[in-house]
């Protein structure tokens, strides 16, 4: 059974990203936040779940627009989720739309970036302080 959220020990972090450019751009902005971070990519919302199912993830990074739904959607499903709904859910996304935010904000996301602002520091900065420790 899956764990709500992962220790600093354990520091796995969930890329849910389409994009290969931006698969690696967030990624360098994690890597260069946090030190020992074990990454996780995938390009789906499928995919996210079956890596949550299998692991415990903190945080998830989450683009909106994936091609099986929109990732707003899925910050909703996971706050609705007993299990998951603790995790920290950063929203990375290319034109966050006023009903993106909205959800977002119902969601309980974190923070809300667009893919031009997000770098390490905005992200150390939007990390939970349990979290934030290098």
């Amino acid at each position: 059974m899956p764990q709500t959220a992962a220790t600093p020990a354990q520091r796995k972090c969930l890329i849910v990203e389409d994009s290969t450019y931006d698969q690696r751009m967030i990624a360098r902005a994690v890597r260069a936040a946090l030190s020992k971070v074990e990454l996780t990519v995938v390009a789906s919302i499928e995919e996210a779940r079956e890596a949550l199912a299998t692991t415990p993830i903190a945080p998830i990074l989450l683009d909106n627009n994936l091609p099986d739904g929109k990732g707003a959607n899925f910050a909703l499903e996971l706050a609705q989720d007993a299990r998951l709904g603790a995790i920290p859910v950063i929203m990375v996304s290319d034109w966050p739309s006023p009903f993106m935010w909205q959800k977002a904000e119902l969601a309980g996301v974190h923070r809300v970036f667009t893919k031009t602002e997000f770098n390490a520091a905005v992200f150390s900065a939007a990390l939970p302080k349990r979290m934030a420790l290098h």
